[in-house]
């Protein structure tokens, strides 16, 4: 198996989708993670470039999944709705994702801490 060096995430309330490519632009993992699965697939990788869409739920991932030594771009949905190639789908998300982290003129949000959340919140 080529080594994963992009992921793009697309987050959901209980099936997660993940598009993962090799340093070529292969893709080499297409597969959807239930929520308690995160976590042990990420561990179980090496460090990657990850791209998620922007959203509350997105800064918790991003920590996390940094904590485990992965990079983690977080990027506005609005930009990432340009690289969907077709209909709407988790799967065309995820890979609409690995597509759009990619980009050297990508804008991305930068991750919350837990802190600068709950300030938000108030």
């Amino acid at each position: 198996m080529n080594q994963i060096v992009t992921i793009g995430l697309d987050l959901a309330k209980n099936i997660f989708q993940v598009h993962g490519i090799d340093a070529c632009g292969k893709v080499v993992v297409r597969k959807p993670l239930r929520r308690g699965e995160v976590m042990k697939f990420f561990a179980s990788l090496p460090p990657c470039l990850i791209g998620i869409e922007a959203c509350a739920t997105a800064h918790h991932w991003g920590r996390e999944l940094g904590k485990l030594g992965h990079t983690v771009r977080l990027m506005p949905p609005a930009y990432v709705k340009a690289y969907v190639k077709r209909g709407k789908t988790d799967a065309a998300d995820a890979e609409a994702i690995c597509e759009a982290v990619t980009r050297p003129t990508m804008r991305f949000v930068a991750v919350k801490s837990m802190e600068q959340q709950g300030v938000l919140m108030l």
